[in-house]
C-alpha cells in the first residue's frame, strides 16, 4: 500500500474551504464577470487619489501661481479645473457601475452555489440507511441546512469578493505610496510587519471559538427538534417547564459560546484597525514635515494619505473577512462532513432485473442469516434463520418483543444487510438489485404510522407518485379509510396537519394501508397493521387485506394472534431464532412458544 497519504486540514482550517471548489466550478463565466467587475471598481478606485493630487499640484497650484498675471491665464487655468473634475466625475462613474455589477454577480453566486450545497446536502442524506441516524439527530443536520449553509452564502456572496477588492486595493495602494514616496512607503512596510504578527495569532482564536459556537447552535436545534415532535408525550407528562429549561439552557451555552467568539473577533479588529492607524499616522506625521521643508509638495501628500487610507482600509476589511472565512471554514467542515458519509447500503454498479412478476406474488428465500445492528455488535439480533416462502403465501411471524420480527422487515427492505447469509427475492440475490428496484417490489405499512403534513389525497399518492385520484380514491376505499376522509372539511384535499395530527391513530393507520395498496407490490409487509384499529374498523380493513393479499406474497408481523390464525404459515421467532413453525390449529397441539403465546392473551382478551 502506498504510504503518499495527504494529511487532512486541521479541525476548522480554511483549507477546508477547498472542498467547495465543486460547487464553484460550474459557475466560472459568472466569476469571471465578477472579476472583471472587481479589476474596473478597484481600478478605479486606484485612480481618485491619483486624480487628486493632478487637482492639487495643477489645478489649484497653477490657479494660484497665474492669479496676477490676466484673464486668458484665469481662463485656461478654470479651464483646467473644469476637466480635472470631470475626469474625478467620469472615474466615479466607472466605479459606481462596475461596483454594482460586482455586487450582482457575487450576490447571484451566493445564492446559487448554497442553493446547490443544500440541494447536495439534502440529496445525500436521504439516501442513508438508518444506521446514520442512529447516531446523528434530525435537528443537527437542519442546522448544517440552514444556519452552515448561510455562512457559506455570506462567504461566497460577499467575504470572496471583499477580501479580493481589498487585496487589489492593498496591492494597489502600496505599490502607489512607494510610487509616491520611497521613503515613507518603507516605513510603513516595517510598521505593518510587525503589526500582522500578532493579529494572526489572535485569528486562531477566532477560529476555534467559531467553530464551537456553531457546534452549540446545532445543538440547541437538534433537542428542540426532538422535544416539539413529542410534544403530546412533554405535555402528558407535565414536562414543559422541563423541557422549556432544557432548551433554555442549551441556547445559553450557545449565546456564552457566541459571545465568546464575538468578543473575540471585537479584540481582533480593534488591534487591526489601532495598529494599522497608529503606524499610518506615524508615518503621515512624518510626510507632514517633508512638505514644512519643501521635500514633498502638498498634492502629493495628499495622494499619500488617501492611498495610506485605502491600504489601512484594505487591512481592516481583510481582517474581518477573515473572522467570516474562519466561520465559514467551520459550516464547511461540517457540511462536508454529511456529504462524506457512506451508506454501507449501496446499490450495485450494475445490478440485475427481477424476473416478470407472476399473477401470485413474488417467491422469498432467507439462508442461514446472521445479524446484529452496527450499534449493539454483541448482541445478534437474528441467528441463522432460515425461510422458504413461496409465492401467494401468507407467512404471520409472531413471537415476544425483541425476538427479531420488525428486524427481518429492515433487512427485506435493504435498510441494513446481515452479517452472514442471502436473501433471495424470485431467485435474485437483493444485493444484486438496485435500491429502487428492491424497494419498488415491496409494501409496507410499518408499525409507527407516517403522515405527512399534506393533504390526504398527496399523502395516500405517496405510495405510487404517478397514481390518478380516482386510484388514489379507490386505495383509500379498500383501506376502509374513504368515509372518514370524506367527512374532513376539506375532503381529500384536507390537510392533515404535521405528523398527522389531526387524524387519529386508527385513521393515521389506515392512511398507511391505503398508500401500500396503492403502491400493489409483489411483496406486502405488514407491521402490525391493525394495531391502532378499534375492533369495527380492524374488521373493516381485516377485509381489505385479505382481498389485498389476492395475488401476492404477504408477511403479516401481529402481536394479537386473531389476526394471523388464516395465515398459510406462522413462523414463531424468540431470541432472532425460528422456534416454531406450522398453522395455528399445529403450533396450539404443539404446546409450545406459541400456545402459551396465545393462552395468555386470549386469557387477557376474555
Amino acid at each position: 500500500m502506498s504510504s503518499s497519504v495527504k494529511p487532512e486540514p486541521a479541525k476548522g482550517s480554511i483549507k477546508t474551504l477547498i472542498g467547495l471548489l465543486p460547487f464553484l466550478q460550474p459557475y466560472k463565466r459568472q466569476f469571471m464577470l465578477a472579476g472583471l467587475a472587481l479589476i474596473v471598481a478597484a481600478a478605479a478606485t486606484l485612480a481618485i487619489p491619483y486624480a487628486f493630487r493632478q487637482m492639487i499640484d495643477l489645478g489649484f497650484g497653477s490657479s494660484a501661481n497665474a492669479g496676477g498675471i490676466g484673464g486668458a491665464s484665469t481662463a485656461v487655468s478654470t479651464l483646467h479645473i473644469d476637466l480635472y473634475f470631470l475626469a474625478l466625475f467620469g472615474v466615479a462613474c466607472i466605479l459606481g457601475v462596475a461596483t454594482a455589477a460586482r455586487f450582482y454577480m457575487v450576490s447571484w453566486l451566493g445564492e446559487r452555489v448554497t442553493a446547490d450545497l443544500r440541494s447536495a446536502v439534502y440529496a445525500h442524506v436521504v439516501t442513508q440507511s438508518p444506521q446514520f441516524f442512529e447516531t446523528t439527530k434530525t435537528g443537527e443536520v437542519l442546522s448544517r441546512l440552514t444556519t452552515d449553509t448561510t455562512l457559506i452564502q455570506t462567504l461566497v456572496g460577499t467575504s470572496i469578493s471583499m477580501a479580493l477588492r481589498n487585496g487589489l486595493l492593498f496591492a494597489g495602494g502600496m505599490v502607489m505610496l512607494f510610487i509616491t514616496s520611497v521613503k515613507l512607503s518603507s516605513i510603513i512596510i516595517v510598521m505593518l510587519a510587525a503589526v500582522v504578527l500578532p493579529i494572526v495569532f489572535y485569528g486562531r482564536r477566532v477560529r476555534k471559538l467559531s467553530r464551537e459556537s456553531q457546534d452549540r447552535v446545532a445543538d440547541a436545534s437538534a433537542l428542540a427538534g426532538e422535544i416539539l415532535n413529542a410534544m403530546p408525550t412533554v405535555q402528558a407528562f407535565t414536562h414543559e417547564e422541563i423541557e422549556a429549561g432544557r432548551f433554555g439552557n442549551s441556547v445559553e451555552r450557545a449565546f456564552h459560546t457566541a459571545m465568546q467568539r464575538i468578543r473575540a473577533r471585537s479584540v481582533l479588529t480593534m488591534m487591526a484597525i489601532l495598529l494599522v492607524f497608529g503606524a499610518i499616522v506615524f508615518v503621515l506625521w512624518l510626510g507632514a514635515h517633508a512638505v514644512v521643508q519643501g521635500s514633498m509638495s502638498g498634492g502629493q501628500l495628499g495622494q499619500f494619505i488617501l492611498y495610506a487610507s485605502l491600504v489601512a482600509g484594505s487591512i481592516g476589511a481583510l481582517s474581518e473577512v477573515l473572522g467570516d472565512t474562519q466561520r465559514a471554514a467551520g459550516a464547511t467542515e461540517r457540511l462536508l462532513d454529511l456529504l462524506a458519509a457512506q451508506s454501507p447500503v449501496q446499490s450495485v454498479l450494475l445490478p440485475e432485473a427481477l424476473p416478470p412478476r407472476t399473477a401470485n406474488g413474488a417467491a422469498l428465500q432467507l439462508e442461514d442469516i446472521v445479524f446484529h445492528y452496527p450499534s449493539r455488535p454483541d448482541s445478534n439480533a437474528l441467528i441463522h434463520l432460515s425461510l422458504d416462502i413461496r409465492p401467494g403465501e401468507t407467512i404471520a411471524i409472531v413471537g415476544p418483543s425483541g425476538a427479531g420480527k420488525t428486524t427481518l422487515f429492515q433487512l427485506l427492505l435493504r435498510f441494513y444487510d446481515p452479517q452472514q447469509g442471502k436473501i433471495r427475492l424470485d431467485g435474485v440475490d437483493i444485493k444484486s438489485l438496485s435500491l429502487q428496484t428492491l424497494r419498488g417490489a415491496v409494501g409496507i405499512v410499518p408499525q409507527d404510522t407516517v403522515v405527512f403534513s399534506e393533504n390526504a389525497l398527496e399523502n395516500i399518492r405517496f405510495g405510487r407518485a404517478d397514481a390518478s385520484d380516482e386510484e388514489v380514491i379507490a386505495a383509500a376505499k379498500m383501506a376502509a379509510a374513504h368515509e372518514f376522509i370524506e367527512r374532513l372539511p376539506q375532503g381529500y384535499q384536507s390537510f392533515l396537519g404535521e405528523r398527522g395530527v389531526r387524524l387519529s391513530g386508527g385513521q393515521r393507520q389506515r392512511i398507511a394501508i391505503a398508500r401500500a395498496l396503492l403502491k400493489n407490490p409483489p411483496l406486502l409487509l405488514l407491521d402490525e397493521a391493525t394495531s391502532a384499529l378499534d375492533a369495527e374498523s380492524e374488521r373493516l380493513v381485516q377485509i381489505a387485506l385479505e382481498a389485498a393479499m389476492v395475488g401476492r406474497t404477504t408477511l403479516v408481523i401481529a402481536h394479537r394472534l386473531a389476526t394471523v390464525q388464516r395465515a398459510d404459515r406462522i413462523i414463531v421467532l424468540e431470541h432472532g431464532r425460528i422456534v416454531e413453525t406450522g398453522t395455528h390449529a399445529s403450533l396450539i397441539a404443539q404446546n409450545g412458544l406459541y400456545a402459551s403465546l396465545a393462552a395468555l392473551q386470549f386469557n387477557t382478551d376474555n
